[in-house]
Formats: C-alpha cells, structure tokens, sequence
C-alpha cells in the first residue's frame, strides 16, 4: 500500500472514532497564508501533492483533492498511486467542494476540520450548508497532526527590524492610520491574523515561511493598545524594546484565542472574514458585535508610498543585472550538454546573491525545459531535473527578496531552434503582455476590466492561458499580495481582488502565458507600477509604469504579427534596457546586451 493511502487510511480510523464523515484539510496555515511553514504542511504529508493551493477531502471510503489550473499536470503525477481522486478546478463537469458536500454528505452527517486553517467565510458558508442536511461541522481538532508523529516543530526565525528608510514611514504613523480607520467603522477593536499585515504594520520581518519574510504571529489593537501575540523566543531585546517604544505589548502566541474571549459586550471588533481563522473568530463572545470589513492595513501595505516606490525601482535595477547575467550564461553554456533545470535554478540564485542587498528569493525558481514548463509551478530539485538542451524554450520564473523590495519576473528563452509554431505563440503572449503595459482606463478600473486585453490576442486564436494574469507583490513582503489581482473571473479561486480599482502605487505583475501539455510553456513577465495619467474633463486617467528591465527574447518574435504602435513600444523598452543594465556588465554581457535589445 502506499504511504500516502496507509495515511489517509489513519486519518479515517480517526475520522471514524470522531463521529466525523468527512474530515476537510486545507493548505492555509492558522493565519490563511498562501503559502505554508513545514508544520502546517498536512495537506501536503497526507496526499503527496506539494503544490500550493489545494483542499484535500476525505470520506469514509475515499479522499478528493482540489487544485486549480496552476497544478493540474503536476497534481496527477504526484497523486499517482496514492488513491486520492483529483478534481480540477473549473473544469466542466468537476463540482466544487461544497457542491460534493451538498451531495456527498449524509443527512445529519459530521463535517469536521481544524478550524484555524479555514477562514470566517468558509466556516459560515459550511454551516450554512450543513444546515440544509441536519448536519453538524466539527471545527475542534487537528485530526492529520494527530496521526503525524514526526510533525515538525513551528518555526520560530528570528524577528528583524525595518527601518523607516525602506518603510518610508514609522510604525507609530501607520498604527494611528489604522486607527482612523476602525473609527470609521465604529470600531475599537481590531483582530489581524494575516502576516503580511501584521509585519508592515510594525515595521519587522522575519523568515517563518520560506521565502516569505513574515512572523508567525496575531495582533489585536485597541484604541490605546497593540497586543502582539508572536513566539517570544524570536524576538530579541533591541526588537522588543523598539516595539515597546511604540506602544506594542508582547504576549504568546497562543493567547489571543482566550483574550479575544474576554471582549466585552460593548466592544465592537474589526475583522475580515477571509484573513480571519474561524475557530478565533467563533472564540469571540456571543454578544460582541463583529464588524466584517476589510483590513485597513491590508489597502494600505497596497499603495506603497513614494519611498517604496523608488525603492522598488532600484531594487528592479539591481535584479535585472543578475537577470541579464544569467540569459547570457546560460545561452553561452547550454552548448556544453552540462546545463540543467536544477544548475540553473543555482546559477540564477548566486547571480542575485552577489548583490548585498539581496537577502533571499521571493519564490521557489521555476526553472522549466520542454515539456516541465507546461506545469505553471514547476521546479527541479537536486536530484530531479531535466538537462537543457541546445534547442526550444527554456522557462525561469524567478525573483529576490530585497532590501529595496519583491521581484518578480519570467522570461521564455529560447536556447536553440524553435519552430514556427513556437514563434507565433511567443509572440501571441507578449502582444497581449505589450498591450497590458500601454493600457491607459479611468481610475476606478480593476483587474477584471483590463483582463480581456492580455488575453485578446490568444482568444482571438482559441487559446488562453488557466492562471490569473497578474497579482499584487509586496515590499520586501510576499510576491503574492492582494488587495488586486488581474484575472476576468469574478471570485477566481475565493479572491475578490480581481474586482479592487486599481490605486496609485499598486505593484502588479503582468505575466501572461501559453502551455501546451506534453511540449513547452511560454510565459512572459514584468512587474507594473500604478500610477496617476492626466486628469480631465472625463476624469482621472491611469497608467502603468514598468519597473522590470529585462530583454525579451528577439529570436522568438515575429514582428509582423506586431502592431505599429507595439513595436514602437518593445524598441524603446528595449532601448531603456540597454541603458539601464548595459553599463553595469561586462564587456562580453553587454555586447550580448546590444544585440538582445536591438530594434526589431
């Protein structure tokens, strides 16, 4: 029997002894992040499918994992053999999770999960429906780290300080903002689970998830206090003391599920229903009012501030030296047959990491040849990989975590011969990338209005991509971050973000792409400021600014499926390229350079 099915199997054991009939196991940590520590990697350890985005639901006598477009080739590999059904998102015919459950589910029946992993809106819209069948949704235990013996211990990264030349603003300045904030809201009580916001909020970092420089940590704020609930061993004194200056008390992590139990019948708590673990949210008092609205600090950690923004800038400078750098290598050594995905990956790493303002990256690289680019979310590992060789696409989807800010890009290289074919489709992507990047809308556009302009050229052809075209990105923070995405699906995945205007000094990726399963992939990315155009008599016009200054790949293009006005635009980013990263190469890289940003 398979591990994975021994697993499953214990867990039903446990389901069973619970009184449970099926038992959900979601990727979210206790704080709904994305992306998870070791410890909170059940899902992962229970299935055998490692990607990130998935729900895994076990019955008595089966198990269905869900997972989006991103993960569909890569799930049914990693499920082979483990007994777990896949079910692809948004596939027809393929219900979703609470469609299985109306069905599935026995009336008076037993739906159980730890419900700290699931969100405020999911748990209500589980009761909602377990309420049509009699049932009853059991949120108290951690049934897979019951039967997980050799769980890993929660991580516990040392907490670091922010200083306000990279902020752009002091931690006192934004705990007032948020206050202004909940008294819009008739509040005086605000509860935050997500990490992201809780360390821009206070100005600290820390390494709690890899990649993601968080701290594993909740805060509630008052009108005249902030409770930081967080592991004290990872905080040092000089933190501390900086922390305390400010206002902010330190307390275990553990104990905000009983201080919220002390909130008293007049106050009134800010929460948001999908950052929000529902097991705290229902550890609240009955009789406390609870004011759903979202996060101030969320909106606020969007609009990056002009010293973000310029950071940024320089941080995009710096990643596209190590960027160039690395097209160069590996265009000059794929000839030697010693090349792979995985040396790859190492060489783009150390490129980056020669800067020292480079702390870290900002995502697993996805460095993808052939046919492992037409999984979105690919990456080799040490001891598996793919030798690259002197013909097609080769794919890296790569980015630094800086000093200076996130980084995010992709570029489709071509290390050999390509195809007509393979041409075309290059070029149908980074129209619809172009066209993106010259878009001018009113303010108050959101990503859902700008989606259908990316997509155009490859729905025009029949052909699409299953991802979301862009998403937001942090300062020194997570390379996903909401409040927008771009994606023309209302709700895509749970995300409402799609459907958020776009603000001034929003950073957003733009990173459409074609995958042909059993091939190659194709995916062509830049990050996007948002910025003010002119205002009007119609109104007030936005823009984006490009802050990514990599060369595409002028072998793959086939200029005349361009338009005028598209091609002007490549010659000058091109041109900007050169002067930008062309002085700082050496002789040899920046001939290269000349040649890669030539006018097509």
């Amino acid at each position: 029997m398979n591990v994975n099915q021994e697993r499953i199997k214990m867990l039903q054991q446990e389901m069973k002894a619970a009184g449970m009939d099926m038992y959900l196991v979601p990727t979210a940590d206790f704080h709904q992040s994305e992306y998870v520590g070791t410890y909170f990697k059940v899902r992962a350890w229970l299935s055998g499918f490692s990607g990130s985005a998935g729900t895994l639901l076990v019955t008595a006598d089966g198990a269905y994992l869900w997972t989006d477009g991103r993960y569909f080739i890569q799930a049914a590999k990693q499920l082979e053999g483990t007994g777990v059904a896949l079910m692809k998102m948004g596939e027809e015919g393929v219900p979703t999770v609470e469609e299985f459950l109306e069905e599935h589910l026995p009336e008076n029946g037993c739906l159980g999960c730890d419900g700290r992993t699931i969100h405020v809106a999911e748990g209500k819209e589980f009761e909602a429906l377990l309420a049509k069948k009699n049932g009853t949704l059991k949120c108290g235990e951690d049934l897979g780290g019951k039967i997980w013996t050799d769980r890993p211990q929660m991580s516990k990264e040392p907490v670091y300080l922010l200083d306000v030349k990279y902020a752009g603003q002091r931690r006192e300045e934004k705990i007032a903002a948020v206050r202004e904030e909940m008294k819009k809201e008739g509040t005086n009580t605000h509860i935050i689970c997500s990490m992201d916001d809780i360390v821009w909020l206070l100005n600290i970092r820390g390494n709690d998830i890899v990649y993601n420089p968080v701290v594993l940590s909740y805060v509630m704020i008052t009108m005249d206090k902030v409770y930081f609930y967080v592991q004290e061993e990872a905080v040092s004194g000089e933190v501390r003391a900086e922390l305390e200056k400010a206002g902010v008390e330190l307390h275990p992590y553990f104990e905000i599920y009983d201080a919220v139990k002390t909130l008293k019948d007049s106050d009134k708590v800010l929460v948001e229903d999908i950052c929000t673990n529902y097991t705290l949210y229902k550890s609240i008092p009955e009789h406390t009012e609870v004011v759903f609205a979202p996060n101030p600090a969320a909106v606020m950690k969007g609009n990056k501030n002009q010293t973000e923004m310029e950071n940024i800038r320089i941080a995009h400078i710096k990643d596209a030296k190590a960027m160039c750098r690395f097209i160069y290598w590996l265009k000059q050594n794929v000839g030697s047959g010693e090349v792979t995905e995985y040396s790859a990956a190492e060489k783009s790493l150390e490129l980056r990491k020669e800067d020292p303002d480079c702390l870290d990256l900002s995502f697993e690289t996805i460095c993808a040849y052939g046919p492992n680019a037409a999984m979105c979310h690919y990456a080799p590992t040490e001891t598996e990989f793919a030798k690259v060789e002197p013909k097609g696409f080769f794919l890296i989807d790569s980015g630094g975590q800086y000093w200076q800010g996130t980084t995010d890009i992709t570029r489709t290289i071509a290390v050999g011969e390509l195809t007509q074919q393979q041409k075309e489709h290059f070029t149908l992507v980074l129209q619809g990338h172009i066209r993106l990047a010259m878009a001018k809308f009113q303010y108050g556009c959101s990503g859902a209005n700008l989606d259908a302009l990316v997509r155009g050229p490859l729905w025009e052809r029949g052909l699409d991509f299953n991802h979301g075209t862009g998403h937001g990105v942090g300062y020194l923070l997570n390379v996903h971050e909401g409040p927008q995405n771009i994606n023309w699906r209302v709700r895509a995945n749970g995300r409402r973000g799609n459907t958020t205007p776009l603000e001034e000094g929003m950073l957003t990726s733009n990173e459409p792409g074609l995958y042909l399963e059993g091939k190659y992939g194709i995916r062509t990315e830049n990050l996007l400021l948002c910025k003010k155009a002119e205002k009007n008599g119609y109104g007030q016009f936005m823009e984006f600014e490009n802050v990514t200054w990599v060369p595409y790949e002028r072998e793959a293009i086939l200029p005349e499926m361009l338009t005028k006005a598209e091609r002007q635009w490549l010659n000058a980013y091109h041109k900007k390229v050169y002067e930008i990263v062309g002085p700082m190469l050496e002789e040899e890289e920046r001939t290269w350079l000349l040649e890669a940003t030539a006018e097509i």
